[in-house]
């Protein structure tokens, strides 16, 4: 198994995290977003869209990062990170796809590079871009999960899962950008509970090889 990815990734983060929580062994490759190889010849042959985290397995290769999650969670069952439930695993998917299609998108790199660069906003009005969409999507987040009964120790009962793979990532970009998480004690709580545990430890950016 090769995972593609770059240490600062958030969305190779979640697979990361997935890999990890699964006991699943890979080999990294590093395409560095940050210099450009992900537009290299090298890795345009692996990725169609130019984009991080590809996984290679069996042969064959996944894309995007929920995909990816799905995969390994139906090819590799144990141990799950969705519930059996029907209707607590379109819950768990929901709050996943919260963090990572509402409010990821709007703060990826190649976004706010064309906000700064095509655009020509400042890094000051970068900066309110990012915190605006992070705040926003975090109030909605936070009242899910602070309401909701299925919540516990994490973001679905007392075993992280699907949903937890995808807040980490986004919190640890939160606090990157310095944006104030003081209005989201639930997120917060839930985050402490995932980083204090091996695999997310063993996933963090500043663990991989290629960290700067």
């Amino acid at each position: 198994m090769r995972l593609y990815g770059f240490f600062r990734s958030s969305a190779a983060y979640r697979v990361r995290i997935a890999l990890a929580l699964k006991g699943l062994d890979f080999d990294p490759v590093s395409v560095h977003l940050g210099k450009g190889q992900q537009y290299g010849e090298a890795f345009s042959a692996v990725s169609p869209q130019n984009l991080v985290p590809v996984l290679e397995d069996d042969g064959h290769k996944l894309y995007q990062s929920l995909a990816i999650m799905e995969y390994l969670e139906e090819a590799y069952p144990l141990p799950p990170l969705l519930p059996r439930d029907p209707f607590e695993r379109a819950r768990v998917r929901s709050l996943a796809l919260l963090v990572a299609c509402e409010i990821h998108p709007l703060n990826n790199p190649r976004v706010l590079n064309y906000v700064t660069g095509k655009l020509g906003a400042s890094e000051d009005d970068k900066l309110q871009w990012y915190h605006h969409w992070v705040k926003m999507g975090f109030t909605a987040l936070e009242r899910r999960l602070a309401s909701e009964s299925q919540s516990g120790r994490f973001c679905h009962g007392d075993q992280p899962g699907f949903a937890d793979c995808a807040l980490v990532p986004q919190v640890a970009n939160a606090h990157r950008f310095k944006v104030d998480l003081g209005d989201f004690p639930t997120i917060r709580r839930i985050n402490d509970a995932c980083v204090a545990l091996e695999p997310f430890q063993r996933a963090a950016p500043q663990n991989q090889p290629d960290a700067e």
